[in-house]
């Protein structure tokens, strides 16, 4: 049986679609400036009816000291009043594809409808830009706007922190950051489906080999760029870290046929062992971003459903 036939089918029509027009997906395109061309295409392709009750922001910021500056994109709900929770967000991509403009829809949303200051940060890429860049724009992203609280009309001690796939791995490779150097607390994290584990070797990383969504050989190929030719440290492979104490309780979700399968479940149940109050969800039938590549989906509804929830939960 091909790891396709476990796609829950309603998921499955869109990637069928995209496999149509793009034959292996889009890590079948060697030039990196070109597969990203093509990706932002696809996105901007894609029809997107405003919502109101949001207004959006960019905001230049400090980088790191001695770095460019970053972009923020701010997201207000349009009718909330008073002190709001605030959600960093942080895009996905592998680390070498994509930008806040991608992930317009899903921070739109969480906005609306966690009713949350949403501050998505537009972070350096590889292999022009590899570790630790990405992850510290990232970390510097947070400062400000942990220390922006006021001006941003959030409560920081209702501060969470968001990312999928590469933004999942950053999510923790920051909140891991913010604990070593002593800076800003976060009351929750939601890595989704992260990107933590450059070895290659679990069960999971063997089997996604003919998906057409970030399958086995593009991962390596991601790493390879992202890391430099350099040894990973736990800020950028966070599987590695070896003491997961003192982190943000966390939600973590991943699909039974996705790539990083098994290291996000392995990483979850050493948080748990590690003390740190964790939520886990592993959507059988559910391949890597399928909520975004099948959002009409009713898996895919569903995945989004209990994100929300936990989020709701985590800020009230």
């Amino acid at each position: 049986m091909s790891r396709r036939d476990l796609i829950d089918p309603e998921s499955r029509v869109p990637l069928e679609g995209l496999l149509e027009v793009m034959p292996g997906g889009f890590n079948a395109i060697p030039d990196i400036v070109q597969r990203r061309a093509a990706v932002e295409g696809m996105m901007g392709a894609i029809e997107v009816p405003e919502n109101l009750n949001v207004a959006k922001e960019d905001r230049t910021i400090p980088g790191p000291d001695g770095e460019p500056d970053i972009t923020v994109r701010i997201y207000r709900p349009v009718n909330a009043s008073g002190t709001l929770p605030g959600i960093y967000y942080i895009h996905g991509g592998g680390m070498i594809l994509g930008n806040i403009a991608g992930e317009d829809v899903n921070a739109t949303m969480i906005c609306d409808q966690v009713g949350a200051v949403v501050a998505s940060v537009e972070y350096r890429l590889a292999p022009e830009h590899p570790h630790p860049a990405p992850v510290e724009d990232c970390y510097a992203g947070l400062v400000w706007m942990a220390e922006s609280a006021a001006e941003l009309g959030i409560d920081p001690q209702r501060l969470a922190i968001y990312g999928g796939s590469a933004g999942g791995g950053l999510t923790i490779g920051t909140v891991l950051l913010a604990r070593d150097r002593g800076g800003p607390a976060l009351s929750f994290m939601m890595p989704i489906y992260p990107m933590i584990d450059d070895r290659n070797e679990t069960p999971s990383s063997n089997e996604i080999t003919d998906i057409g969504i970030w399958d086995r050989a593009g991962n390596i190929e991601a790493w390879a760029w992202y890391l430099g030719g350099e040894k990973p440290d736990q800020y950028a492979a966070p599987a590695s870290a070896e003491d997961l104490s003192g982190l943000p309780p966390a939600f973590i979700d991943v699909g039974t046929v996705d790539l990083f399968r098994d290291e996000d479940i392995a990483f979850a149940q050493r948080l748990m062992q590690a003390g740190i109050p964790t939520e886990l969800h592993v959507n059988p039938g559910s391949y890597h971003a399928s909520e975004t590549f099948a959002p009409e989906a009713a898996l895919s509804k569903r995945i989004w459903a209990t994100r929300i929830d936990a989020l709701k939960r985590a800020l009230a």
